[in-house]
């Protein structure tokens, strides 16, 4: 018997990577904000955010002069940017008050929203498959929110 060479996708090992690392920050950040204001831990976390990925950007020469970065897409990197900084300042100060599992679980409704907001707003296509799985992500998120004691 041979074993069967099956090869990931390359975008779906980050995302298990992206999963993996945010479970981590989740239990970091609730140890992290035990004894700090959740606005002041954001900032810190974010200022780490961008030494790090300035030190990967530099480390890949991947830098280029603000000129030469199509105005459009900075734009929209501006607005993810101001809706990451949202996210994160509403998910550290609910991580501060409310129990890792469901801060977590409710965050994932994200990826309800992400479906709908892509077939509304840029036009992907809404398949039943994306329908039915993001009824049962919404129904995971209620279910380990609600049976986490407050």
């Amino acid at each position: 018997m041979t074993a069967m060479n099956v090869a990931l996708p390359a975008w779906l090992l980050y995302a298990i990577g992206s999963a993996f690392f945010a479970a981590l920050t989740a239990i970091f950040a609730k140890i992290g904000v035990v004894e700090m204001n959740s606005d002041l831990a954001t900032l810190i976390r974010t200022l780490i955010i961008l030494i790090v990925t300035a030190a990967i950007v530099s480390a890949r020469g991947a830098w280029q002069a603000p000129s030469a970065l199509p105005t459009r897409a900075v734009l929209f990197l501006v607005l993810s940017g101001i809706a990451t900084g949202l996210s994160w300042l509403c998910y550290f100060r609910a991580l501060q008050i409310g129990p890792v599992p469901g801060v977590v679980a409710i965050d994932k409704l994200s990826v309800v929203f992400v479906v709908a907001l892509a077939a509304l707003l840029i036009g992907e296509r809404l398949t039943w498959q994306a329908v039915v799985g993001s009824f049962l992500v919404a129904a995971g998120a209620l279910l380990v929110s609600l049976s986490t004691p407050a």
